[in-house]
């Protein structure tokens, strides 16, 4: 196997560590056509990523860990090649993904809220505390209400001894 390196390029493995991006991603993102096509060594056929799409692929990484869908991280890329021309539709896919990210902080926060109350309710339990475990029922009864507003059963066994 060849240990050539081409200048002013980086191995699969040296993108990764740089990216945050794990080498299985950084195929599939050249696969689907987020990234261009990678050179490969003439002689390992290995890839050799050129230093220049570092910046994109970090790009990428932060737009995936806001949890952007590739469609958009392709559009994305698209919208980047068009430059200034492009501002509106770029304004646009982030803001309907700031809308998106801002949605799914809000379920978090409430399943977070929920762990808590079944914390405290579990520790009244413990305490043999009856009036805080009353308190601590209804909360995570109220929280429950919210993270399943259409009344649907809860998905997986129950672990409360006592329904209130």
């Amino acid at each position: 196997m060849s240990t050539a390196v081409v200048a002013g390029t980086l191995s699969i493995q040296e993108t990764s560590r740089r990216t945050g991006l794990s080498e299985p991603t950084l195929r599939y993102y050249e696969q689907v056509g987020i990234i261009p096509p990678v050179p490969r060594d003439r002689e390992s056929g290995h890839r050799r990523f050129p230093a220049a799409v570092l910046t994109t692929l970090q790009t990428l990484a932060c737009l995936r860990a806001g949890g952007m869908r590739i469609n958009d991280m392709r559009r994305y890329v698209e919208l980047m090649g068009r430059g200034d021309a492009a501002a509106a539709e770029q304004r646009e896919l982030f803001t309907v993904q700031a809308g998106r990210l801002a949605a799914d902080i809000d379920r978090l926060q409430t399943q977070l809220a929920y762990l808590r109350a079944k914390a405290a309710l579990w520790d009244a339990r413990v305490r043999d505390d009856t009036e805080a475990e009353r308190q601590a029922t209804a909360e995570v009864v109220a929280i429950a209400d919210r993270l399943n507003p259409d009344g649907r059963e809860p998905v997986g066994p129950s672990d409360d001894r006592r329904r209130p």
